[in-house]
C-alpha cells in the first residue's frame, strides 16, 4: 500500500455499481423508455414486486429487441448517458493509493465496456452481464452468476455478493458504492456503503454503516478522512 493511504483497519477495496451510480441514470430503463418495446413496463412492475427476478426480467426485456438493433441501442446509450462528476478523479485517487477498484454492474457488456473505455479500468476489474446477438433477438448471458452462498440462489444475474466474497472480510476493508435494489445484498456484507437514492433508504432501515453522496468528489473526501471517521 502507498504510505499516504488513509487509515483503514484493513486494506480497502472498492466495489462500484454502474447504472445510476457511475452514470447519472439507469441505462436499461432509459433504453426501454426511449425505444418503448411492447411489454417492458409490465416486466419492470414484476421485478419491483419481486414476483420476477432481476435476472429473468432483464433477460425478458432485452429479448423484446431484435439483434439487429445492437448498434442503435449502443449508440443511444453512448450519446445519452452522463458520467457522475468526480469519477475520473476517484479512479486517480485509487491508483495513487493502490486501492483496488471494481465495477460491479447489472448492466450489459455491449454498452458498459464502451462507456468505461476512456477511463482505463482493466477489463478483469469490470463485472457485468454478457450479450449474444447471434439469434433473432438479443439474448443476455450471465457469466457472473450467484455462488453457493448467495441468498438469491441464481436470481441476481450479475451477483455482486459473489464478487465481494472473493475478498475475505478478515483481510480487506470492503466498500460498496451504489444506489438501488441490486446493491441491497452487497450492502449487508461490506464494511461501509457509499449510498444514493433507494440504497440510502435501505441502509437507514437496516442500520447499516453508510455515507450518502451526490458526486464522487464526496466519496473521495470521505475516503481521505478514513470513511466513517470523517
Amino acid at each position: 500500500m502507498n504510505d499516504t493511504t488513509p487509515d483503514f483497519p484493513r486494506p480497502p477495496v472498492l466495489f462500484c455499481d454502474f447504472d445510476g451510480t457511475i452514470t447519472l441514470s439507469d441505462n436499461i430503463v432509459a433504453v426501454m423508455k426511449h425505444f418503448n418495446p411492447p411489454g417492458w413496463e409490465e416486466i419492470v412492475r414484476e421485478i419491483i414486486a419481486d414476483t420476477k427476478s432481476v435476472k429473468q426480467g432483464v433477460g425478458e426485456m432485452f429479448a423484446l429487441f431484435p439483434s439487429s438493433m445492437k448498434d442503435e441501442i449502443k449508440q443511444y446509450i453512448l450519446s445519452s448517458a452522463g458520467i457522475r462528476p468526480g469519477f475520473a478523479e476517484l479512479l486517480s485517487w485509487c491508483r495513487a493509493h493502490d486501492v483496488p477498484f471494481y465495477v460491479t454492474s447489472g448492466g450489459i457488456d455491449f454498452f458498459v465496456h464502451p462507456l468505461l473505455a476512456p477511463y482505463g479500468i482493466p477489463s478483469d476489474h469490470i463485472y457485468c452481464n454478457g450479450s449474444d446477438f447471434s439469434g433473432d433477438s438479443i439474448r443476455i448471458t450471465w457469466p457472473h452468476d450467484c455462488d453457493d452462498y448467495c441468498d438469491n440462489r441464481g436470481r441476481c444475474g450479475m451477483c455482486k455478493t459473489a464478487v465481494i466474497r472473493r475478498f475475505p472480510e478478515d483481510r480487506y476493508y470492503r466498500i460498496l458504492i451504489g444506489d438501488s435494489v441490486t446493491d441491497f445484498p452487497g450492502a449487508k456484507i461490506v464494511d461501509l456503503v457509499f449510498s444514493r437514492s433507494h440504497l440510502t433508504d435501505k441502509c437507514r432501515e437496516l442500520g447499516l454503516p453508510h455515507l450518502p453522496f451526490e458526486t464522487f468528489h464526496d466519496v473521495i473526501h470521505h475516503l481521505e478522512q478514513g470513511g466513517l471517521r470523517s
